[in-house]
C-alpha cells in the first residue's frame, strides 16, 4: 500500500507539472494592447500590427477604429484602450485636459491632406473647391465637423474658399471618414472630401482638387498612452515604434506624410 500511495503521489506531481508547462498557458504570458485609432488609420495600422507583433511575440495588439471624437468619449467613459491615436490635436487636448492620457507620452506622428473626390465615372469640369457645383440633387459628403477631424477640416477649407454657405443644404454628414468614402463609392453622394490616405486606398474613385495647406489648420496626427493603461510600458515602446523608419515607411505607403 505504501508503494502504491506513492507512485499515486509521483503521478499527481507530474500531472501539475504538465498543467504548468500546457503550451496554453503560454497565452497568458503575452501581453495585449489596445490601439484606438482613427479611421483614416485603419490599413495602415493593420500593416503595422503584422510588422509589429511579427518583431514583439510576447506583444498582441487590438485595434479599435473608429471617428478620433467618438475614440476620445469611449476613453472618457472607462473604456480600456492602451494608446489613443488621434486625426487630430482637438481631441487628444481634451483629453490632455481632463488627465486621460499621460501628458510625457505625447507626440506627432504623421499628417495628412484633404481632398476632393467623386466616383471615376462622374464628369465634373472644375478642379479647384472654389468652383465646386452641384445640381439641385446632388450631395456632398463630408465627416461630422462636430465630431470627425476631417471634417472640421473639410469645413475650414470651404470657408476659405467662401462655398460653405452656399453648400450647406446640400451636405450629408457621415460618422467618419470612411463612410465619406463609400458615399461617393455607391453614388449616393456626388462629392466628398476626405483625406489624401483614404482617396489612395480606393479605385473607385478620383482626385479632383487637393486643398492648399493655408485652408485649413495643419492636418497632425498626435499619440499618447492613456492614463488608465495596464501596460503603460508596453505602451510606450509601441509609440516609439511609430517614429521609426520602418512604420514611417508603411504610412507613406498609405498617402500619409510626416
Amino acid at each position: 500500500m505504501h508503494k502504491k500511495a506513492t507512485i499515486l503521489i509521483i503521478g499527481l506531481v507530474l500531472l501539475f507539472l504538465a498543467g504548468c508547462s500546457d503550451p496554453s498557458n503560454e497565452e497568458s504570458s503575452t501581453k495585449k494592447l489596445t490601439i484606438s485609432a482613427a479611421s483614416s488609420l485603419t490599413e495602415a495600422m493593420q500593416e503595422i500590427k503584422e510588422s509589429y507583433e511579427s518583431r514583439h511575440s510576447e506583444i498582441s495588439l487590438t485595434l479599435n477604429f473608429a471617428g478620433s471624437g467618438k475614440l476620445s468619449q469611449q476613453i472618457q467613459q472607462g473604456a480600456p484602450v492602451d494608446v489613443f491615436l488621434s486625426a487630430n490635436q482637438q481631441w487628444m487636448d481634451t483629453l490632455e485636459q481632463e488627465q486621460l492620457i499621460l501628458k510625457e507620452t505625447r507626440m506627432n506622428f504623421t499628417g495628412n491632406s484633404i481632398v476632393l473626390i467623386a466616383d471615376q465615372d462622374r464628369d465634373f469640369d472644375f478642379n479647384s473647391f472654389a468652383d465646386i457645383k452641384l445640381s439641385g440633387q446632388e450631395q456632398l459628403a463630408l465627416g461630422d465637423p462636430a465630431s470627425v477631424p476631417a471634417g472640421m477640416y473639410a469645413k475650414e477649407t470651404l470657408q476659405s474658399v467662401k462655398k460653405w454657405g452656399s453648400l450647406k443644404d446640400q451636405m450629408v454628414y457621415a460618422r467618419n471618414v470612411r463612410q465619406v468614402l463609400t458615399y461617393v463609392e455607391s453614388g449616393n453622394a456626388a462629392l466628398g472630401i476626405v483625406y489624401a490616405s483614404d482617396a489612395l486606398i480606393s479605385d473607385q474613385i478620383k482626385v479632383l482638387a487637393k486643398a492648399e495647406a493655408s485652408m485649413h489648420r495643419p492636418i497632425i496626427y498626435p499619440a499618447a498612452v492613456t492614463a488608465d493603461s495596464s501596460a503603460k510600458v508596453e505602451a510606450k515602446k509601441f509609440l516609439d515604434y511609430l517614429n521609426t523608419e520602418e512604420a514611417q515607411n508603411i504610412l507613406q505607403s498609405y498617402g500619409f506624410e510626416k
